[in-house]
């Protein structure tokens, strides 16, 4: 097959993808159309349907997998394609595996070093919380390995959870050696737990949306409560460690406006912050990137980062 991160504007497409998104829209004229998102494991394409009505345009839904032809053209500085031909593809006509994006790090390798720091964790009780989730719960193990740790933004891929997860807790290992004040201990706790809450705030590929907890609650918020769910059920569980824990949990966003229930109060939730916020920007641009034209060194203005973004080269 042909993946989405091949195609340039020119290209023709005639091949099956996994239709992620079907809105039915009708134009300033009142002409009826539909907007899709095709999706494979290495990326998603904008696609408009101008004639839906056409006898070349089949039947299908929202996550089906379908065969499509049609063209690519440059809209706005984007990739968009117009479907001339669309039908539901058959099983056996497609690998479900290529069409869910996935991290390109080995799981069972990211999973054993995360164990390893649970390891080194000394504090008994911080010990036992962590195992709790990723060693007694083989359904939160399940999800947490296979999950992303966003919709669209960063790490939103099959292990992305995981990856966001480990990267954060090395930079915290290297800031709490780096610094005396901070509690190695209760960093790396809350840096393992921090984003646990996505495990219930969006939902398995290939879904990846928001859950009714997700919209209404928060993974944060969500993460808080698991926690202390866990804690409540390890006897002699210290009081003020769980709030130390959920604290972390509450402010890794740092800001208020940022979703953060609370700003960092210990040097610990400061660390978590800064450390959250790296590994996010940096693979978000890093995913910018590598998505970007190959030929291209400007790859045009970026609305997360407010600027316009430039490849330097190796």
């Amino acid at each position: 097959m042909r993946y989405i991160s091949e195609l340039k504007e020119g290209s023709r497409i005639q091949d099956i993808y996994l239709c992620k998104h079907k809105q039915s829209a009708v134009t300033k004229n009142g002409r009826n159309y539909e907007n899709v998102i095709l999706q494979d494991k290495t990326g998603q394409l904008d696609c408009k349907i101008w004639d839906p009505n056409s006898g070349a345009i089949g039947e299908f839904e929202a996550l089906d997998y379908i065969y499509v032809a049609g063209s690519v053209s440059n809209f706005n500085g984007q990739l968009q394609a117009s479907l001339k031909q669309v039908r539901k593809a058959d099983p056996g006509e497609y690998i479900p595996a290529d069409y869910l994006p996935v991290t390109k790090k080995n799981r069972k390798v990211m999973y054993s070093e995360l164990m390893n720091y649970i390891r080194s964790i000394e504090n008994t009780y911080l010990k036992q919380l962590l195992l709790s989730f990723f060693a007694d719960d083989k359904e939160f193990v399940t999800a947490f390995a296979g999950h992303s740790a966003a919709k669209t933004v960063h790490h939103s891929f099959v292990g992305g959870l995981l990856e966001h997860t480990l990267q954060v807790t090395k930079m915290c290992d290297f800031l709490a050696r780096s610094y005396a004040a901070i509690n190695r201990d209760l960093l790396l706790t809350a840096a393992m737990l921090h984003d646990i809450g996505k495990v219930q705030e969006l939902s398995d590929f290939p879904f990846n949306e928001y859950t009714d907890d997700g919209q209404l609650l928060g993974h944060i918020m969500i993460g808080a409560e698991m926690v202390h769910d866990h804690a409540s059920r390890i006897e002699g569980f210290p009081a003020e460690l769980e709030m130390m824990v959920k604290h972390c949990i509450l402010a890794h966003h740092g800001e208020y406006e940022y979703g953060s229930p609370k700003k960092p109060a210990i040097i610990e939730a400061m660390a978590l912050n800064l450390a959250d916020n790296t590994d996010a920007k940096l693979e978000t641009m890093s995913e910018v990137l590598e998505s970007g034209p190959a030929e291209e060194t400007w790859l045009g203005w970026n609305r997360f980062f407010d600027t316009n973004l430039r490849r330097t080269g190796k």
